[in-house]
Parts: C-alpha cells; sequence; structure tokens
C-alpha cells in the first residue's frame, strides 16, 4: 500500500482502483479507507482525520457520495447503466462521488461493456474502486484502465497480535495459544478471525482458553502435536500413540492433525534454519526447544510422512488407523535408535579388504552395511544400476523420491566408503525400477512364503470339509505365515 500512500500525499490520483485478494483481507475495509482519504474536509490526504463529517458519514455508511455495490446481486447491464447515470452528476457533498464495486467479476459480459464505456472518459469527480477475489475474470480491456494492488493474506503472527489489541481494550483475558489457534483457524482473513474471536468469546467464561477455543474449533492445539512430535524423536511409542486414541475419544479431525503436524514441521524447520523467521511466533520457545532436540533430517523426513500419511488417509481402514500408521512410520524411520538399528554389531562385520560384490549383489552389500534410519531405507529400497569399481549409480522408485535427499545420500556413501576401505562416488536418481532392490526383494520372499501358506491352508482337509460343509471361501489375503 505504500505506492498508494505516495499517489495520495502526491495528489496523483487515479480514476479506478482494482483491490484483488481472497476473501476476508480487506478489500471493502480499504475501499471505504480509500473514500475517506478522497473525501476528508482537510484534504486529500493519506491520512483522514477520522472526525470530519465526511469521515464520520463513511464509517457510518451514510455517505451520500459514497455508493457500495455488490456485483454478485446486480450483474445485469440495465442495472449497470442505471447505475452509471448518476454518474454523470457532480457530488452531493464531497469531493469525489466513490462508486464501490464489491465482487466485480461477477458482472456480466454486457455490464462490463457499459462499465467500460465510464472508465474510457471518466468524469473528474467520479472515482471507481472495484474489488475481487478472482481478477482472472475481469476483462483485460477493464484491468488495463486500473491501478490494481494485491491484498496479502495476514500472517498468524499479526492476527494475534491484533487479536492481543481487541483483548486488551475489551479487558478480558485470553492465553496466547488461544488466539494463536483462532489466526490459524482463520487461514489469513482477519474477517474470519473476529468472527471466530466473537464465537471464542461467546463460548467462554470470561477467559478465553486453549482448551476451549480448541473444542470449539474441533481441532487439537499445536502443544498437544508439539508433545507426540518430541515422543516421536525420543522413540516413545506408547505417549505418541495415546496422542491418537485421546484424539478418537475428542472426535477430532485427523485430517486437520496431520496438516497442522506438517506446518509444525515447517516451522521447526525453519527453526533450525533461519530463526529469525519466528521472532514474533508466540510458539517460539516450544518450537526452539523441538528445533534443538530433533535432528534436521529428522524434521525433513517427518515432513514428508505426514505430507504422505494425509494423501493416504482417504485409502485407510478408518482415519484413526491412518493417523497411528503415519506415526509408526515416522517412529520406524527415525534415524537414531537401538530399535531400529538392526545391522550386523561391529565386530562382525567384514573387514574392509574383503572383495566387493558383483553388481547383481547390491541386496547382499547392502546387508553389510553399518546403517539406520533413513540411509537405511535408502539403501534397502534403491536399486544398482551401474557401478563401475567404486562408483555407484543408483536408482529409487518416484514413490520413494523422499529417500534421494542428500543428506541421506551422504550416510550412504559414507558407509559404503568405511566398508569399502577407499573413497567412492555415487549418484542417486528416481526413476523406474525392476524390481531387484533389497526392500523388493524381501518384499517378494514374504508373498511367496504368503502364497504357501495360503496353498497350504486350501489344501488342508479340515479346511476343504468347512469350505463344502458351509459353502464358505478362503480370503487368501488373510492368511499368514507361521512364525518359529
Amino acid at each position: 500500500m505504500r505506492a498508494l500512500k505516495h499517489a495520495l500525499e502526491a495528489k496523483r490520483l487515479h480514476h479506478a482502483y482494482l483491490f484483488t485478494g481472497t476473501r476476508g483481507v480487506g478489500k471493502t475495509t480499504l475501499a471505504r479507507i480509500l473514500a475517506k482519504c478522497l473525501n476528508c474536509e482537510t484534504g486529500v490526504t493519506a491520512r483522514p482525520c477520522g472526525k470530519c463529517s465526511a469521515c464520520i458519514e463513511i464509517d457510518a455508511g451514510r455517505f451520500v457520495d459514497l455508493l457500495e455495490v455488490d456485483a454478485a446481486t446486480n450483474t445485469r447491464v440495465d442495472e449497470m447503466r442505471q447505475l452509471l447515470e448518476t454518474a454523470q452528476y457532480a457530488p452531493t457533498k464531497g469531493r469525489y462521488k466513490v462508486y464501490v464495486i464489491d465482487e466485480v467479476h461477477q458482472l456480466s459480459g454486457h455490464a462490463f461493456n457499459a462499465m467500460l464505456k465510464t472508465l474510457e472518459e471518466p468524469p473528474e469527480h467520479m472515482k471507481f474502486v472495484l474489488a475481487t477475489t478472482d481478477p482472472q475474470k475481469i476483462p483485460v480491456t477493464v484491468l488495463s484502465r486500473c491501478l490494481q494492488f494485491n491484498l496479502k493474506q495476514m500472517p498468524p503472527a499479526a492476527i494475534v497480535k491484533h487479536l492481543e489489541h481487541i483483548m486488551k481494550e475489551e479487558k478480558i483475558p485470553a492465553e496466547p495459544e488461544a488466539l494463536g489457534l483462532l489466526a490459524r483457524a482463520a487461514a489469513g482473513s482477519m474477517r474470519d478471525a473476529l468472527s471466530l474471536l466473537d464465537q471464542a468469546i461467546a463460548h467462554s467464561a470470561g477467559r478465553i482458553e486453549t482448551r476451549g477455543v480448541a473444542d470449539m474449533l474441533g481441532a487439537i492445539d499445536r502443544s498437544y502435536l508439539m508433545d507426540m512430535l518430541d515422543a516421536v524423536a525420543k522413540g516413545e511409542a506408547a505417549t505418541a500413540l495415546k496422542t491418537a486414541d485421546d484424539m478418537q475419544a475428542r472426535s477430532l479431525s485427523f485430517d486437520a492433525a496431520l496438516g497442522e503436524l506438517a506446518s509444525l514441521l515447517l516451522k521447526v524447520a525453519l527453526a533450525q534454519t533461519l530463526p529469525g523467521t519466528i521472532a514474533e511466533d508466540p510458539e517460539r520457545a516450544r518450537l526452539g526447544e523441538l528445533a534443538a532436540a530433533i535432528d534436521p533430517e529428522s524434521v525433513q523426513l517427518y515432513y514428508q510422512i505426514a505430507l504422505q500419511g494425509r494423501e493416504d488417509l482417504p485409502l485407510a481402514p478408518d482415519e484413526h488407523g491412518g493417523f497411528v500408521m503415519t506415526l509408526l512410520r515416522m517412529l520406524v524411520f527415525r534415524p537414531d535408535g537401538a530399535a531400529q538399528t538392526i545391522s550386523a554389531p561391529t565386530s562382525k562385520r567384514p573387514a574392509a579388504k574383503t572383495e566387493a560384490p558383483k553388481a547383481a549383489g547390491w541386496p547382499e552389500l547392502v546387508q553389510q552395511l553399518a546403517l539406520a534410519g533413513a540411509a537405511r531405507e535408502l539403501a534397502r529400497n534403491a536399486e544398482l544400476q551401474r557401478r563401475d569399481g567404486n562408483a555407484f549409480d543408483l536408482v529409487v522408485p518416484k514413490a520413494k523420491a523422499y529417500l534421494a535427499e542428500r543428506s541421506y545420500s551422504d550416510k550412504l556413501k559414507a558407509a559404503l566408503e568405511q566398508h569399502l576401505g577407499g573413497p567412492v562416488t555415487m549418484r542417486v536418481s528416481t526413476g523406474e525400477t525392476a524390481g531387484t532392490s533389497a526392500a523388493a526383494i524381501e518384499a517378494g520372499e514374504r508373498e511367496a512364503r504368503r502364497a504357501a501358506a495360503a496353498q497350504s491352508v486350501q489344501s488342508d482337509g479340515f479346511v476343504k470339509d468347512l469350505v463344502n460343509l458351509f459353502d464358505a471361501k478362503v480370503v487368501d489375503s488373510t492368511v499368514k505365515e507361521e512364525r518359529k
């Protein structure tokens, strides 16, 4: 808005302004402020006094020379022509006639043509202020005659700051975390934030608290997810999974929770890389603790798992199960921890001078490497396309593209160098695979064992009798191999 302020100060006025942006970011509010700037009795100014009769009447919605039109309900050409006929007359009280047309993109083509004639030859005393959420639907002939300003969504920190100011004025105590929940739910819209604040005040008993706001929104508060993420990072599976059970008991949305979890991990990553970006965040202290407690590799991996878990949620047997599986993935792929470190002990690994296996022996080589967590998953899911001495070309399937992260490939490269006793060059790409990775081979072996078990069940005499007697059917997918 700096350009608009400078134009007003320099008295370089345009006849038509276009404000664009998502709902609730202040387009029509700014249009009314501009009307005050143009008609304030102190003169055209970027700082209207707010006390003169023009400013007071504009605020009250009864200024005779300010006409607000909702294009959603006035789309026809006849209505636009009737509106523009009055534009030829001089203002009754103000300096300028200001026509504010909201959701202007909903006007018909003929109505736009009628407006265009006035825009081409505007009277000196008339100003258009157009507002829209969809500028792509406005004819280019109209766009070219407007000064366009795109209003950005308000960041949560700015919304929280304004809500804190309102609460201070209203003398209503409010927990910062509760206001943070309202700000995030508003998704950049101050209008939505104020509506949600009104609801929160109505629901509260004289104090806006985090738990009450979370219940009102049907959302899980961020501290809840922070505790869960901390438990995942420490490998405390029981604590992490209890979160899912508590969420189910409160009928909270698991889809929204995974979205919030991804958003939280983004902030943790920012806290690790650019701490200054969270300086105004009300949760910066806790975010700093998580950033120090979780290594950056895990943060990146958890973020990918959260996104993938949200995408897979509709395919899960139920949302609770899908959320639990997402947490289990985070626990399994944790880079450090005894439960995940299943490679052979150092004393039993072959010495560095051991002859390297042939190219087709990549799965066997993987078993001999000192790897854990995501780097091990990269090795297990990668296929060896080509090997020339200690130069390796690996490919991972597109579904596992996140494993091709530089940090993971660096760990795999270091493990190869330690095992082979010399420098290694390695290139990891994503693409089509042939099913020769260690993970694919293991999956094939499991499927073969399951198929053999299913065949054994099908051929069992007792099972055959049951099938014949009750006209039953054996569901092969439910058959599990016997563990010995």
